[in-house]
């Protein structure tokens, strides 16, 4: 299990999920918009903020389930 993500974490990355439409589930690309979208300093909060935007976008991405094989029922 991971750790509990600060809110100011969570409040930056909802905002720029909201106002940012170029949020992707890259790590780099997004590590890259927050430095340019926010006033952030800090290496590590940036990459807190990058970290969450991509494990939310992961997240709503839901990839459509294969087919399921059919079932086999043995004659005995």
């Amino acid at each position: 299990m991971g750790t509990v993500k600060p809110t100011y974490v969570k409040k930056l990355a909802k905002q720029l999920l909201k106002e940012v439409a170029e949020c992707t589930d890259d790590f780099e690309l997004n590590k890259k918009l927050v430095d340019e979208y926010t006033n952030v300093e800090s290496k590590g909060v940036r990459n807190r903020i990058a970290g969450y935007i991509t494990h939310k976008k992961k997240g709503k991405v839901a990839e459509p389930d294969l087919e399921p094989e059919p079932r086999i029922d043995s004659i005995a």
